[in-house]
């Protein structure tokens, strides 16, 4: 049961790391840094954020407080990346991070209780929490991709009006094993 959870949960960080790199395929670099206003977050804030979060809580995951000492999170909120290609150093980074952490997870030692701000959580619940944030930062991303582009935005999951055609598809298939992120349609 442990290996499984960690196989589906790499799953799903995967689904949604190509779900952000799927929106930064469709902005040119002027938008990634796209302010509403004075007080809302850019993408390449928010990516800033992602990045000091995971470098924070996957680094030594099983062996140190996922709050590092050396961690700015208020600087995480400023506009530090200045270029795209900043911006998927940094991204491409935290994912790394999270990776080898979770690769580093096995039957062994999966019981370790480990920290986050002198909190105790269990793994499980220190990855789910993770895995609530992420995805909530990630739905962020999109929300700003798709106000940039308008009309001219491609949808990253079923489109608007084609949910039948969708189901048809996948229905007449039949049934199998693949996982959800297989073809990387949700909802």
């Amino acid at each position: 049961m442990k290996t499984e959870y960690l196989n589906s949960i790499k799953k799903q960080f995967e689904y949604y790391k190509s779900v952000g790199e799927k929106t930064f395929d469709q902005l040119n670099e002027k938008d990634l840094f796209w302010q509403f206003n004075e007080d809302s977050n850019s993408i390449a804030v928010i990516v800033n954020h992602l990045w000091g979060n995971m470098k924070s809580r996957w680094t030594n995951f099983l062996t140190t407080d996922g709050e590092k000492e050396w961690r700015n999170r208020d600087m995480e909120f400023e506009s530090v990346i200045k270029t795209k290609d900043e911006l998927l150093e940094k991204w491409n980074d935290g994912w790394k991070c999270l990776f080898k952490a979770l690769d580093s997870v096995n039957e062994d030692n999966f019981e370790t209780k480990v920290y986050i701000r002198n909190q105790e959580h269990s793994i499980l619940e220190a990855i789910n929490r993770q895995f609530a944030h992420y995805p909530y930062h990630i739905g962020q991303i999109v929300y700003i991709g798709k106000v940039i582009k308008g009309d001219g935005w491609e949808s990253l999951t079923i489109p608007k009006g084609k949910s039948n055609e969708f189901n048809e598809e996948k229905f007449s298939k039949g049934k199998h094993k693949g996982h959800f992120s297989d073809d990387l349609k949700q909802e």
